[in-house]
């Protein structure tokens, strides 16, 4: 069995509601979900004035492929009614790979652990939540540790704990 940390996260529509049913359909169609953590709610990232993003990390433990798992992803996306404008738009779902395993992958479409995790605050403090102990396979570095040495200055709210 493989382990999954994925983020997911939106913000139009209901918020809440979403998330609920991205984990379930995660569940569902991916594998087991392990571990979830708090919701948190965060200023849109990259393009200011957009409403606020709910953000949340779950630990799926999976039979599937990273690739298998991308496509799945897309799928759940899709039957949620994202879709895909510009760069950081606003959306009512985004769904994330964090990290696969400990492995690195760098493959068209998919690139895993995610290049931006250590420049974003609103994926690292529920994932240090879940896994303060992971150790990101690039930088040798735990996430606590990635944290403590980020440069964002986005304020992350706790919303709601699991």
């Amino acid at each position: 069995m493989n382990s999954v940390y994925l983020l997911i996260g939106g913000n139009l529509g209901n918020r809440v509601e979403t998330l609920a049913m991205v984990r379930l359909l995660v569940e569902k169609e991916l594998g087991k979900l392990i571990k979830t953590s708090s919701i948190y709610e965060t200023a849109s990232w990259g393009i200011a004035g957009q409403p606020d993003f709910l953000n949340q990390v779950l630990l799926v433990e999976t039979k599937f492929s990273a690739a298998e798992i991308m496509a799945l992803i897309l799928s759940i996306e899709n039957k949620l009614g994202r879709v895909r404008t510009q760069k950081n738009a606003s959306r009512i779902i985004d769904i994330d790979i964090l990290f696969f395993n400990d492995e690195i992958i760098s493959e068209p479409g998919l690139t895993v652990p995610h290049p931006e995790i250590q420049n974003r605050k609103f994926a690292l403090i529920p994932m240090n939540e879940i896994a303060p102990g992971f150790i990101h396979p690039v930088f040798k570095k735990s996430m606590g540790s990635l944290l403590s040495t980020s440069k964002d200055e986005l304020e992350v709210k706790l919303l709601s704990k699991p």
